[in-house]
């Protein structure tokens, strides 16, 4: 079943008009969750909405949003009232500017969407504005409203649709000066810089998502199949992290082979170390649906596991 829309309107550049859909680009559906339970009888926990002074639940129809002036006081305002505030980007992305990507702050950024066109019509309209942002090698920025707040939203080609990244304001992001005021500036050694750097040499590779895997996720599954099944649960030994009296010694450990590897690194770089293929290992649990490593890495290109429900 196709996923459902968070949102249709247009997109629009000065008079190109197109009708277009945002989809979400990602998911945490098929992370493990866990329900609240009474632990004398096993039954899940409901929540109430009560009125905090009379303590009587409240009906849906009967609650407002209300903006708090002080400890008792609150300015109601109504769903109606909400809609009303007439906000043209509530149906329509204009774009307003181009702009590098590099110009970008990461810590804007929010979460991306795909935008694709809407119906049958509009595909012309929408392949102009794409190769537009593609020739131009630029980022359009533009304004959307989802859950009745304005975000702003950059858009960049991909593949044959924009993938379009929320945007945080500036009031949102903290400055970093009252977190990094207080860090001692250190003289780093260029001997240190050299084995520091020939430990990246030994761990480099390429950004290729399919390798992680998402230990905690597995972990979970782990403690659930063998509840599952009746074993016992055995804590396991916490890692230790050990407090470093010297760094230069610690960085030639690092590299393994001790002092000698260490001159050695020093005098030479090291070789990109062999890319290692990566898996999630077998569940017993049909939720969990992984396959081997092995098995996996012999199907090309590898397809993606499935949950399923137990």
């Amino acid at each position: 079943m196709a996923p459902r829309a968070n949102w249709k309107g247009f997109l629009r550049l000065s008079l190109v008009t197109c009708p277009v859909a945002l989809y979400p680009a990602t998911s945490e559906s098929e992370k493990v969750s866990f329900n609240q339970l009474n632990r004398k009888t096993g039954h899940r926990i409901k929540y109430a909405k009560v009125d905090a002074d009379t303590g009587e639940e409240v009906d849906n129809e009967d609650i407002v949003k209300g903006y708090k002036i002080d400890t008792d006081t609150f300015i109601e305002v109504t769903k109606e009232e909400l809609e009303n505030v007439a906000l043209e980007s509530t149906r329509t992305i204009e774009i307003d500017e181009f702009v590098d990507r590099s110009e970008i702050d990461p810590r804007y950024l929010i979460r991306p969407y795909y935008l694709v066109p809407d119906g049958k019509v509009g595909h012309d309209a929408f392949a102009v504005v794409r190769e537009t942002i593609r020739e131009m090698n630029k980022v359009a920025i533009g304004r959307v409203v989802l859950t009745n707040r304005e975000h702003i939203i950059a858009l960049e080609p991909m593949d044959k649709g924009l993938m379009g990244t929320l945007l945080r304001y500036p009031y949102e992001v903290r400055s970093a000066d009252e977190y990094f005021d207080d860090i001692q500036d250190v003289k780093v050694t260029k001997d240190m810089l050299d084995l520091a750097r020939h430990i990246v040499n030994q761990k480099a590779g390429h950004f290729e998502p399919d390798k992680f895997e998402d230990q905690y996720e597995t972990a979970l599954l782990d403690l659930i199949n063998q509840k599952r099944a009746g074993k016992p649960i055995t804590a396991k030994a916490r890692p230790r992290g050990e407090n470093v009296v010297d760094l230069m010694d610690a960085l030639r450990k690092s590299i393994g082979g001790g002092a000698a590897a260490a001159t050695e690194a020093l005098k030479k770089p090291a070789k990109k170390a062999r890319k290692a293929a990566a898996g999630q290992k077998e569940m017993l649990m049909p939720i969990a649906g992984k396959k081997p490593a092995k098995e996996a890495a012999a199907k090309k290109p590898a397809a993606k596991p499935q949950r399923k429900s137990a």
